[in-house]
């Protein structure tokens, strides 16, 4: 007499919205390009103009994605200038700060949506980022000091329903797979262009 034996693979868990994120939409997104990875095509834009001194004004509202013009549900405003200590008016974060802003908002996001994803439930999530930069290379004082960070440090803080080390890779994860991760640690080709009204 024989006898055998089947096992069942535990069933998949269904995916829940979680930390503020759709994950079901999510992971239907992300299948929904892996089908047609011309959707993953975007193009954001800024539109930026000058105040006065070294104060302007940046304004993001359309974008193009996924085989179409989008918009955003209002114009976001973002303002940038120097402190006085740097010949400015303080009317915002400076031009670097914005960068610091952009990477801790971008590791953050893709904490949220591998976590979602991965069905832990996050409480906390905080984020020091810190850029240290000489100022002699943009005020043309040295040809060799680069004019950018020389450096950039960023520290989380993150508590969640979790293993320190599951919370630890989520972390590594959303670095692998950062867009503003990638920018100021990989080269990226930038043109300027110029159309410029002088007089004659």
């Amino acid at each position: 007499m024989s006898t055998t034996m089947t096992t069942s693979k535990p069933a998949k868990r269904p995916a829940i919205a979680m930390n503020g994120v759709d994950t079901p939409n999510l992971l239907a997104t992300i299948n929904a390009v892996g089908a047609q990875p011309e959707l993953a095509k975007f193009q954001f834009r800024a539109k930026s103009r000058w105040v006065a001194g070294t104060h302007s004004q940046s304004t993001m509202f359309g974008f193009t994605g996924a085989g179409a013009e989008h918009q955003h549900a209002v114009p976001y405003l973002a303002d940038g200038d120097h402190p006085a200590v740097l010949c400015g008016a303080d009317r915002g974060p400076t031009p670097v700060e914005w960068v610091l802003h952009a990477l801790a908002t971008c590791l953050t996001a893709g904490i949220a949506n591998i976590s979602a994803a991965r069905g832990i439930r996050l409480n906390k999530v905080e984020s020091t980022v810190c850029g240290d930069i000489d100022l002699q290379g943009i005020l043309g004082l040295s040809k060799t000091v680069r004019n950018g960070f020389q450096r950039i440090q960023v520290s989380f803080d993150i508590d969640g329903e979790a293993t320190t080390e599951q919370l630890e890779q989520i972390v590594m994860q959303s670095k692998a797979r950062s867009a503003v991760f990638d920018i100021v640690t990989n080269g990226t080709s930038v043109s300027v262009g110029v159309n410029a009204h002088g007089k004659a």
